[in-house]
C-alpha cells in the first residue's frame, strides 16, 4: 500500500480496508507482492470473503479479472465482486459450491513486482518496500527491524522489533519518521519522549 509519513492533522487518505501484513508473512512470498487474501467460504454457492491489501482494489478485483492464488499462483477468474463489510465478497468462474472453494481458505493473492503500480510521489512508499527494514536513529543507532505497519484513525504506526526486549511503536508522522530509504532497506527516526519502553538504552537520545 502506498503511503508517506505525515503529521496527523494533514492526513487525507482514507484508511485502506483489510488487516496489516506482518514482515514474516510478506517475506515468505519472496519477490511477489501480496495484494489480498482469501479468508473463508461464505454460504454454499462458492462465494469467498476477500481481504484487501492494496490501495487499488478496483484495478485488481473486478468481474473478469484473473488473480493468482497461493504458493503455486493458481490463476482464477473472478465471476462476481461485491463490497462486504471491510472487504469483498467474490465468486470464481468454474467454482460453483463451497466444497470447490474450501481449499482456497486463507490463501494469499499476489502480483509480481513488475505489476506494481508506480507511486505518485518520491515521498510515497509501499508497505512491501519497508517491511523488514532496519530502523535507525538520526545518530545511527539501530532500534530493530520494522515488522508490521498498523493503521489508526490519525496516522499509521511502525512496529519495530528489537533484537532483545519488547516491541517499539513509532507513529508515522514527520516529527518521528525523518527519512525512508526503500532501496537501502533503512528507516531513519527521531526519538521523541515517551516512545521507548522504560529503561531502554537509547532513551538518552530523546530530546
Amino acid at each position: 500500500m502506498a503511503r508517506r509519513p505525515r503529521r496527523p492533522q494533514t492526513r487525507t487518505r482514507k484508511p485502506t480496508m483489510g488487516r496489516r501484513l506482518h514482515w514474516q508473512e510478506a517475506s515468505a512470498q519472496g519477490d511477489l507482492v501480496v495484494i489480498g487474501r482469501l479468508r473463508r467460504p461464505f454460504g454454499l454457492r462458492g462465494a469467498m470473503l476477500l481481504e484487501i491489501l492494496t490501495d487499488y482494489p478496483e484495478a485488481r478485483f473486478y468481474p473478469g479479472a484473473t488473480i493468482y492464488v497461493g504458493p503455486r499462483r493458481v490463476p482464477l477468474v473472478l465471476k462476481d465482486v461485491q463490497p462486504h463489510r471491510d472487504g469483498l465478497l467474490v465468486t470464481f468462474e468454474g467454482l460453483e459450491d463451497r466444497t470447490a472453494v474450501e481449499p482456497l481458505r486463507n490463501q494469499w493473492i499476489t502480483i509480481t513486482r513488475d505489476e506494481v503500480l508506480p507511486v505518485q510521489s518520491e515521498e510515497d512508499y509501499y508497505d512491501f518496500q519497508v517491511l523488514g527494514a532496519r530502523v535507525e536513529t538520526e545518530a545511527g543507532r539501530v532500534l530493530g527491524r520494522l515488522v508490521e505497519i498498523l493503521e489508526t484513525g490519525a496516522n499509521d504506526v511502525f512496529v519495530v522489533e528489537p533484537e532483545e526486549g519488547e516491541e517499539i511503536l513509532l507513529p508515522v508522522i514527520a516529527d518521528v519518521v525523518r527519512e525512508i530509504r526503500p532501496e537501502e532497506g533503512v528507516v531513519i527516526v527521531r526519538l521523541l519522549p515517551g516512545l521507548l519502553p522504560e529503561g531502554h538504552p537509547l532513551q538518552d537520545e530523546a530530546p
